[in-house]
């Protein structure tokens, strides 16, 4: 966007205090420029307190909050270099499309015709430009939500925020978006930061996924190393697809994809569990089986579509689970 430059974010001991309520909790984290951050977790870890911290929305209790070169703490959000995509579009019913875009411009009162044409270059990059005289309620809600990334990219931005941007749409409109918002951010080549609860979401997206807990950092780094090491219990459970289960001491995780399973009795190479089938799960192109192993253990098993149905098998029947030892992943002590 018109010779715009990414920018690092840092943030350095950040803590976020709501009266004795702890929010955030002295995090430490560093996003690369240009890179695209997904912060994720449950309700109430801390995700969005952050991101609003970033934008300026909210104070820093405690710590720094580094923009570029520069620490923000005292710098209104117009002064960041930081632009907000909220979770609610909130485009102006009155106004058509282009002057939602082009509102930030009007408001430093940039002629109308030079608003205008940047508004159009906008709606053009998120393929809206054919909707330019529209009011909002003509907008299907994806639609609304491409307008209002625009409006965001208006003040050319080094750094985007985006407040669970995706959560109202439908699951197939969704999944449609995720990839315009990537195809956006390489193109412009800035900052994203992406609060989201979605594992799906932040697995698709990010170059850095961020996993957070109880205010606190639990696990970062590429969605492919969270996946298939995750650091503790909770990540593992958290991101799904994992199994958890004392094995030789030890506390492992192992995915769901690496667990084989033969009729009760077959004998195995490798580790084993006998169990008890509890339950089939039909998705498609595979088959979820829940299993319960003979110490009582809840494990999930996730086979193809052709290699269940090539042996299938039936809930109440005994197996015994497989998995190679390579496969194990051991979490932290004490996690």
């Amino acid at each position: 966007m018109r010779g715009v430059k990414a920018q690092t974010v840092e943030l350095a001991s950040v803590t976020k205090r709501y009266g004795a309520t702890v929010a955030v909790d002295g995090i430490d984290l560093k996003i690369g420029a240009g890179s695209y951050c997904c912060l994720l977790g449950p309700s109430g870890c801390g995700k969005s307190s952050t991101l609003r911290m970033i934008a300026g929305h909210e104070s820093v209790s405690d710590g720094d909050i580094v923009i570029g070169p520069r620490v923000v703490n005292d710098d209104p959000p117009a002064a960041r270099g930081t632009a907000m995509m909220f979770q609610s579009y909130a485009l102006f019913p009155h106004l058509d499309v282009a002057e939602n875009v082009a509102f930030a411009l009007r408001m430093k009162r940039v002629g109308k015709a030079e608003r205008l044409s940047r508004a159009r270059e906008l709606l053009a990059l998120v393929s809206m430009e054919d909707f330019a005289d529209r009011k909002p309620n003509q907008l299907s809600g994806g639609q609304q939500q491409r307008v209002a990334l625009a409006r965001a990219l208006m003040t050319e931005p080094s750094v985007l925020l985006l407040d669970e941007p995706l959560s109202a749409l439908d699951p197939f409109l969704r999944v449609r978006m995720r990839s315009e918002l990537r195809r956006i951010q390489s193109e412009l080549g800035i900052t994203f930061v992406h609060v989201t609860h979605s594992q799906e979401e932040a697995m698709a997206l990010a170059d850095l996924a961020v996993v957070m807990n109880e205010g606190v950092i639990a696990q970062a780094g590429s969605p492919r190393e969270i996946y298939n090491a995750p650091r503790t219990p909770f990540v593992a459970r958290f991101i799904g697809g994992h199994n958890i289960l004392e094995h030789g001491g030890r506390q492992i995780t192992l995915r769901a994809d690496d667990l084989t399973l033969a009729p009760g009795g077959t004998p195995a190479e490798g580790a084993h569990r006998a169990a008890t089938v509890e339950e089939i799960e039909y998705r498609g192109p595979d088959v979820r089986v829940t299993l319960r192993t003979e110490q009582g253990e809840a494990l999930n098993a996730v086979m193809s579509d052709r290699a269940f149905f090539a042996r299938p098998i039936e809930p109440g029947s005994a197996v015994t689970v497989g998995w190679r030892a390579e496969d194990a992943h051991e979490l932290a002590v004490g996690a």
